[in-house]
């Protein structure tokens, strides 16, 4: 045997390209199997020392005898989000509320300001928030710095949008900013290497967190034509509003609503807080040609006057306007929302919720409580057993993200129908099958 199996690795060595026919197959016997050489070519590794061949591995089956593909978590690319979905994040993080909206002001001011050192565009800045709040969703905020996730975010955002800057451009950028313009150092200073790693490492974890999805909004364009077309004075309530679409950007608004439905939130809020109402905006009379709704244009603005209210010295238009027209505004509105029975946000699946005290809530709904976000639970390990149907493995995973992943790999997808389809396809090989069934034994007494 072994001679023969000598003969056919030495007729393969030295001609590997003549064709193999039926004619002068060679062979090969062994105590079990018989093979030919071109079986041997297609399924064994052939070495000028190996004696003894050995078949290749097997496929292991399931339970239920079929062999199908490995097991895998498909991610689907979302490029709108729920409020609910995003206060069961930040409960899944175990972040405060206080926290997390200091650490987003921060994240988003540091963006901002690196982004205008670099003269940056404005689609730049939008999509780098957006990035940032996704990947803030999906890890908590002891697992990294804020400062290196707006990096890695503004990083990202440069690439996707063609504005390349090098990582050490931007961490550069943002050290010059504490110094006056004698003391500037250049990007190729050796204090921005290892920064630099950590950036490029966070890449990753911002695409996953993203979903690999590069499609994004700017609604500032649709600002500007709107204000064009209800003829609205572009020095005053113009202006304003397209620094309030900036502003936008410190909320989570831009993940939830439509450009339709940010432009006409920023129009209509800056002419009441200037005192120009717009009579053509406020009565809603266009949203049907974009495809917009009431409730989610007012969801939009409450979600500004929250922002305008509780962290007016960190917003562009909050420093120029004083707080009492703000909450003036808000109770404006309040008035409108709670006339309407609008709800506080919109397509929430949740069961409604009635405010502990017997009093409405304070934007005028029914429906959640006053606070903005469902209080953190004390133990932050403790997760909600729903959140394992809405959020990605990843999100629900341990530290790192990756402990709830043990075998089989995430798969981002941008179709949802073709993700549907694949998991119906797979779910049949691994379809759990039970059958009960009553075996009789005949046991002998024992003898007392």
């Amino acid at each position: 045997m072994a001679s023969t199996m000598k003969t056919w690795e030495y007729l393969y060595l030295t001609d590997p390209e003549s064709e193999l026919g039926p004619e002068n197959e060679t062979i090969v016997e062994t105590d079990t199997e018989t093979y030919t050489e071109r079986d041997l070519e297609e399924h064994y590794l052939i070495s000028r020392e190996a004696s003894i061949m050995a078949p290749a591995q097997e496929a292991e089956m399931n339970d239920n005898g079929k062999v199908g593909p490995h097991p895998s978590y498909i991610q689907v690319a979302k490029p709108y989000m729920l409020e609910q979905h995003i206060q069961e994040c930040l409960v899944a993080t175990g972040v405060t509320q206080a926290k997390e909206d200091n650490i987003r002001m921060l994240g988003v001011a540091w963006i901002d300001n690196v982004r205008k050192a670099l003269q940056l565009p404005v689609r730049t800045y939008n999509t780098a928030c957006v990035y940032y709040h996704k990947f803030r969703l999906s890890h908590a905020d002891t697992e990294y710095g804020f400062i290196d996730a707006a990096a890695a975010a503004l990083f990202m955002a440069c690439k996707v949008e063609d504005t390349l800057k090098r990582s050490k451009e931007i961490l550069c950028a943002a050290y010059n900013l504490k110094l006056s313009p004698a003391e500037h150092v250049s990007q190729d200073d050796p204090m921005f290497e290892s920064p630099s790693k950590t950036i490029i490492g966070l890449e990753r974890l911002m695409l996953e967190s993203a979903g690999f999805d590069f499609r994004n909004r700017y609604p500032q364009k649709l600002v500007i034509k709107l204000a064009k077309f209800y003829k609205v004075d572009k020095e005053s309530v113009g202006k304003k509003a397209y620094y309030m679409s900036l502003d936008l950007y410190r909320t989570f608004a831009p993940l939830k609503q439509t450009n339709a439905t940010l432009a006409f939130a920023c129009l209509e809020l800056s002419g009441r807080v200037l005192g120009q109402n717009i009579p053509n905006v406020e009565a809603a009379s266009d949203y049907a040609n974009w495809h917009i709704t009431r409730e989610e244009v007012m969801e939009t603005l409450l979600d500004l006057l929250d922002l305008y209210t509780h962290h007016r010295t960190s917003t562009i238009v909050g420093q120029d306007l004083a707080l009492d027209i703000f909450i003036d505004t808000r109770i404006i509105l309040n008035q409108e929302a709670s006339s309407n029975n609008y709800p506080r946000y919109t397509h929430n699946s949740e069961k409604k919720k009635k405010p502990s005290n017997g009093t409405k809530a304070t934007n005028g709904t029914n429906d959640v409580k006053a606070t903005k976000s469902p209080v953190s639970p004390s133990d932050p390990s403790v997760k909600d057993s729903r959140l394992s149907s809405t959020m990605s493995p990843a999100a629900v995973a341990g530290p790192k993200g990756r402990a709830g992943v043990k075998d089989g790999t995430i798969r981002f997808m941008l179709d949802p129908e073709r993700a549907r389809e694949e998991q119906k396809t797979v779910a049949e090989y691994f379809k759990v099958e039970e059958e009960e069934y009553e075996v009789e034994v005949e046991t002998e007494r024992r003898r007392g």
